[in-house]
């Protein structure tokens, strides 16, 4: 646990959501802390590294882990600019984290409350307190701006090959 704010450390994850926008990451960051001390961190860098599991939840876990030297994590507090989907949430239970603290809601693949809630099941063998909505229009706005911009270059890029085919089409190229 921590005596910082969770405000505190949530500004550390969005830092790191920046780094991974800067990067074309998708801009998600993550903060594992234990007793006041960051244990391990990360963001997301699944397009660099080619690696689907490259979210910054996992790295922060496996960096933790490399830490502490153990796998559990026992009595750590994991901070997330953005709800963690699935595969993520089956990290933390596996690695038996105490508590989760997220931003920013995901109502299409997340796991931890939005859409799913993989802690209600019977099945789980694992409680994981769950924090939400700390900072969540910062980190919010961080990832529409990057969708926002995505989107923009990929109309713009759609336009311009429009443009090139029309301009093929009009000096008679067949293969316009």
């Amino acid at each position: 646990m921590t005596n910082y704010p969770d405000e505190y450390w949530m500004k550390r994850a969005i830092f790191l959501a920046t780094e991974a926008k800067h990067q074309g990451e998708v801009p998600i960051g993550a903060v594992l802390v234990l007793y006041d001390q960051v244990i391990g961190e990360g963001y997301n860098q699944s397009i660099g590294s080619n690696d689907p599991t490259a979210h910054a939840e996992i790295i922060a876990l496996r960096r933790g882990g490399q830490t502490v030297k153990n796998y559990r994590l026992l009595q750590s507090t994991l901070y997330v600019t953005l709800e963690p989907c699935m595969m993520c949430i089956g990290a933390i239970i596996c690695s038996r984290i105490s508590r989760l603290v997220y931003g920013a809601y995901d109502t299409k693949i997340s796991s931890a409350g939005s859409c799913l809630n993989f802690f209600l099941y019977p099945v789980v063998n694992h409680y994981v307190q769950i924090t939400y909505g700390v900072l969540s229009e910062q980190c919010s706005s961080i990832l529409n701006d990057f969708f926002s911009k995505k989107r923009a270059e990929q109309k713009l890029r759609k336009k311009n090959l429009c443009s090139f085919k029309d301009s093929l089409a009009a000096v008679g190229r067949k293969d316009a």
